[in-house]
């Protein structure tokens, strides 16, 4: 077995770390220390990684724009950053409506809101779900 982090070491300095998917001399879409997407794929558990991470970026994005976000319980918090992760933080920041209902702790409303929308539109069953969830403060 070689020494895994011997092996690291060399082939980080090889290949350089690239965090957005390029194409490399092979012609084939690669990303970090030359991973090759195209015929790898990614493993669940560096899916799963990704999730964690971008839901953690997510919520520090609607938290940082959004005041009342700490006012919200665990359920309602989550409503917000799905949506964050799902269509980004400046999308989401378009909901006005929403965020003056939400302010004013009258959920349904904000439900409303977010229903009389072209991203519930395209969501299908996830903006069914989350409409209930922030209507009822419970998933």
């Amino acid at each position: 077995m070689i020494n895994l982090e011997r092996a690291k070491s060399y082939t980080k300095r090889f290949e350089g770390l690239r965090l957005k998917p390029y194409i490399c001399p092979a012609g084939k879409l690669t990303i970090g220390y030359g991973h090759n997407l195209e015929d790898n794929g990614i493993t669940e558990e560096i899916a799963v990684n990704m999730l964690d991470a971008d839901l953690k970026s997510a919520e520090k994005e609607i938290r940082a724009k959004f005041t009342g976000y700490n006012k919200l319980n665990e359920a309602r918090q989550f409503v917000l950053v799905d949506m964050t992760f799902n269509m980004g933080i400046n999308k989401l920041l378009t909901f006005r409506k929403m965020f003056a209902a939400l302010a004013k702790g009258e959920y349904p409303t904000a439900a409303l809101e977010m229903k009389d929308s072209k991203w519930y539109r395209q969501v299908g069953n996830r903006g069914k779900i989350l409409c209930e969830i922030m209507k009822s403060g419970e998933y």
